[in-house]
């Protein structure tokens, strides 16, 4: 796991600057921590991190810390509520790996109505193809594929398939480095 960690990062080091320690982080087979504020919960502020999923009720906002490699996305729910996910280029120990982050929101998301998919961040960082294959998935001798442009559209049909949901409810907005927040 170690290798691929390293090829991939050694790849992407020329599209991108990882900060210090993601690299170097290993996989962990623990279930991944799920970030949560009760669905009543009014004005709550919920700070979701890499590898995170989590819900805040009408009137509550999403905090993305540290935003750098990563994609954010948060769902807007019909009722005012919102589930975001920290989707990480490499698996944070404990966390949900970027193939299957997004089930986990499809999860959460449920049978209830959607009226927006927001996924903002790194757009220039991310293949397509991390939201069904991570990284750490590719066996040591395989060569990852690596974006070569940034790809707002293929993102977005990514996380719409991820989500079941219509490729039109989804917007990327490429984001500088930094904390994001979601009202």
């Amino acid at each position: 796991m170690t290798g691929i960690r390293n090829r991939a990062t050694a790849t992407l080091a020329a599209v991108l600057v990882l900060p210090a320690g993601v690299a170097a982080a290993a996989p962990a087979q623990a279930a991944p921590a799920v970030a949560s504020a009760p669905a009543a919960a009014p004005a709550t502020t919920l700070r979701i991190t890499e590898g995170q999923v989590g819900e805040v009720g009408p009137g509550g906002t999403l905090l993305y810390p540290a935003v750098t490699s990563c994609l954010t996305i948060t769902v807007r729910l019909a009722d005012g509520g919102k589930i975001g996910a920290h989707a990480s280029l490499f698996q944070v120990p404990g966390e949900y790996r970027s193939d299957r982050i997004l089930g986990a929101v499809r999860q959460r998301i449920g049978t209830r109505a959607v009226r927006a998919v927001e996924v903002r961040g790194a757009v220039g960082a991310w293949y397509p193809g991390y939201f069904t294959k991570a990284i750490e998935s590719y066996p040591e001798d395989a060569q990852i594929p690596v974006p070569t442009a940034p790809d707002p559209d293929g993102l977005a049909r990514a996380v719409a398939d991820g989500l079941g949901r219509p490729h039109a409810k989804v917007t990327v907005q490429d984001l500088p480095d930094g904390d994001q927040t979601v009202e």
